[in-house]
């Protein structure tokens, strides 16, 4: 067996990059997340070579996946998920609560193309189709998942989102995504970047607080798309030009990184879930097996015959 180990793609953190953090606005009853996706993202869609649509809604899923993630009080995983009809089949983005990221799409490249004919990028709708967008919490073999299920809601997956906390847990909830590519010294990569607030009910003591929502919200509408992907513009800068007047501190950020979970060992095991003669008709003119991970294009070249010994046949 030719043994590759798959080294997952690590993006390093600094202060600016790479990060999901919580906000605080000074008291207000309205909590905030931010994600900031610069090399992360980018090994993340470079690892394919998808249609520049394509890659944005992806892009759009893993700032979601972050965003929401980052905000779990377990350990485990949150999965972003999408599908329908159209030309993309399928977009998913897994999030670890360690601060690891992955995702990948299936797409039909004809449709994407006859979809992207217009002056503006197709958005999740077109592209998706009529479908379903999912979120799934998982923390591990001991718990059951828990899913929601929304239907595809306009042209950005932060719709979806939104429309998805409404519905499952009844969370009045405001969510910007943004994908784009920017030109350094370096070359041309891919970002992206997404902001969450969402607002926390009255009760005795603090009142209604629908008066401060709405305010937030206009604030909020403010935010652009070049801001949250721009790599000159820090969290803090950004925050500040949007919640100044009343005040607002970002929360200790955690690092993320783009880190596939596909190994050796992973790709023996699913072999081992076919048959001898279902495997026999794998095995390619060098007499090697070959896999190539959805996620990260990583390729697996594998003997036949150690497979059958490590794996039940």
């Amino acid at each position: 067996m030719t043994d590759h180990e798959h080294t997952p793609a690590l993006a390093p953190a600094t202060p600016d990059d790479n990060l999901a953090a919580a906000f605080q606005i000074e008291g207000w009853p309205v909590r905030g997340r931010l994600v900031r996706l610069g090399q992360t993202i980018d090994t993340i869609l470079s690892a394919h070579d998808y249609p520049e649509p394509v890659a944005a809604l992806l892009g759009e899923a893993c700032a979601l996946a972050a965003l929401v993630g980052s905000a779990l009080k377990f350990e485990g995983r949150l999965i972003v998920q999408a599908q329908g009809d159209g030309p993309v089949r399928y977009v998913v983005a897994d999030y670890d609560t360690s601060g690891s990221l992955r995702g990948y799409c299936r797409f039909d490249a004809d449709e994407v193309a006859a979809a992207s004919t217009g002056f503006a990028r197709p958005g999740a709708q077109t592209l998706l189709g009529k479908g379903v967008f999912i979120m799934t919490l998982d923390q591990g073999p001991a718990f059951d998942r828990h899913q929601g299920i929304t239907p595809i809601e306009g042209e950005s997956l932060s719709l979806c989102a939104e429309h998805y906390f409404a519905q499952s847990e009844q969370v009045p909830t405001k969510v910007r995504l943004a994908v784009g590519q920017v030109t350094t010294e370096a070359g041309s990569a891919w970002r992206a970047g997404g902001a969450m607030i969402q607002m926390v009910a009255g009760d005795e003591s603090r009142g209604s607080t629908t008066e401060v929502w709405d305010r937030s919200r206009a604030l909020f509408q403010t935010l652009g798309d070049d801001e949250l992907i721009d790599p000159t513009v820090s969290p803090q800068t950004l925050l500040f030009r949007l919640f100044h007047e009343d005040g607002v501190r970002l929360e200790q950020p955690l690092a993320l990184a783009a880190v596939c979970r596909c190994s050796s060992d992973r790709i023996v095991s699913v072999l081992g879930s076919f048959s001898a003669a279902e495997r026999a008709e794998m095995v390619e003119d060098d007499g090697l097996i070959r896999v190539t991970c959805e996620y990260c294009s990583s390729v697996y070249a594998l003997d036949p015959a150690s497979v059958t010994a490590d794996a039940p046949s």
